[in-house]
Formats: structure tokens, sequence, C-alpha cells
């Protein structure tokens, strides 16, 4: 893997790397008016050594692809990252990987590119995804000089949409008490339950969390994938 990295590094023209490249030129124009089942989704999750993606680093990734809005759970990757800094107890003890875990694994400059031929021209789901996209792109832009065009969606804000339809809908449309938190949802949607702060078992989640809501709101006026996404940015609070 180490060789292979080098090769590509070396490899490099105006434009930044291969996979760079061929991930702009593969979203360059992207048709959004498509069918929900049409499209191929990697839902991912990160664990981190700190919520800061200046100095803070991945120390694991995980994802699942979903296809014609089934989770295919043999279509997997995971892998544990190596950092290069100090990894901080607080992370510690909510993630659970000690130093001594990942002292053997792979930097992320040999994780990436494996992880971005796994996602390949599928489009990036997560919860709160904003925060793996931000360490995502800092990685990207730091190791191979540039940053990812894949369209992304963030589950959260489609809970957000999803529970927004429901209010409106209902006798009592102000309901404050709701958690957005990825457990929370799965607990108030009735959907199978995985291992917490798991890079793999939370995106496993945030794919369940995916396809019930794209079914759901597909149901009313979601067919395409523009509509998902206006659904996901007309929520209010990110106005």
């Amino acid at each position: 893997m180490r060789e292979r990295f080098r090769h590509w590094l070396h490899g490099l023209r105006g434009g930044g790397h291969p996979l760079l490249r061929e991930n702009r030129e593969r979203f360059a124009s992207f048709d959004q008016d498509r069918p929900l089942e049409d499209y191929t989704f990697v839902v991912m999750d990160t664990e981190l050594t700190g919520l800061n993606p200046r100095s803070d680093e991945i120390v694991s990734v995980g994802a699942v692809r979903v296809s014609g809005l089934r989770i295919n759970p043999s279509d997997i990757f995971h892998a544990m990252v190596r950092p290069g800094g100090a990894m901080h107890k607080p992370a510690t003890l909510v993630h659970r990987i000690t130093p001594q875990a990942v002292a053997d694994k792979p930097s992320i400059e040999e994780v990436l590119p494996d992880f971005l031929e796994f996602c390949g021209d599928a489009l990036l789901v997560g919860h709160h995804v904003g925060l793996d996209m931000a360490f995502l792109n800092r990685t990207t832009q730091r190791h191979l000089g540039g940053t990812l065009h894949t369209p992304c969606i963030d589950t959260m804000r489609l809970a957000q949409a999803w529970e927004q339809e429901c209010w409106e809908n209902s006798f009592d449309p102000f309901q404050p008490s709701i958690s957005y938190n990825l457990r929370d949802l799965a607990d108030r949607y009735g959907l199978p339950r995985f291992r917490e702060h798991d890079a793999l078992e939370d995106a496993m989640q945030a794919a369940y969390l995916f396809v019930y809501l794209g079914r759901k709101m597909r149901g009313g006026s979601i067919r395409t994938l523009r509509d998902l996404f206006m659904a996901g940015r007309s929520w209010r609070w990110y106005m």
C-alpha cells in the first residue's frame, strides 16, 4: 500500500492527485433529478482525537454502501488509523480507542486512497456530516493537495425536516424535547441499534436512519435527489 501511495504521489500533475481529479471530473456536471433509487450512497463516520480539524486527527473511519435505498451490510469499509500526534484522554474515553490500539495501524496517508476508492462515484452521507467532511477535506488537502467535490447529505438535517413535516400535520406543532442525537433518533423511529462511538457501527446506524427517512420522505413530495437536498436545506434552523 505504501509503494502504491508513493507511486501516485510521484504521478501528481497540475490539478492535484489523480484521485482528486477523478473526483472533480465525476461531479463536475452532476444530475440531481433522477429517482433516489438510482443513486449509490456511502454512509460514513469517523472517530477523532478531538473536535478541532486544524489540530486533531482521524483515528478510525467506517462506511457502508447503500444502493437502491437498500443497505448492503457486506459492502463496507473500516480502518483504524495511527495518528501523527497525541491522543487526548477525553476523546479516548468516548470512543475507547487507546494509543496502544492504533500503534501498529497504518497512517492516514495509507488509508486515505483506499477509502476514496471505496467511495468512488457514490454520494456521501453522515450524521452531522459537516464535522466528518471538515476532517476528511483537511486530510485530503494536506496529503493529496485538494478537497473533495462529492455532494453530501446530512441525516441530522433530514431528520429535522421530517420532524417539521410531522409537526405541521399535527395538533402539537412545537415539540422542543426531541433529540437529534443518532442513538435517540434510532430509538424514536424503532430502528436497529448499533454500538455507539465505533466508526463502522455508527455508519451502519446512520445508514438505517438514512434509508428510513428516504423512504418516509419519498412517500410525500420527495422523489429525486434534488428534492432530498432541498428538504435538508430548507430546515429553518439552518436558514
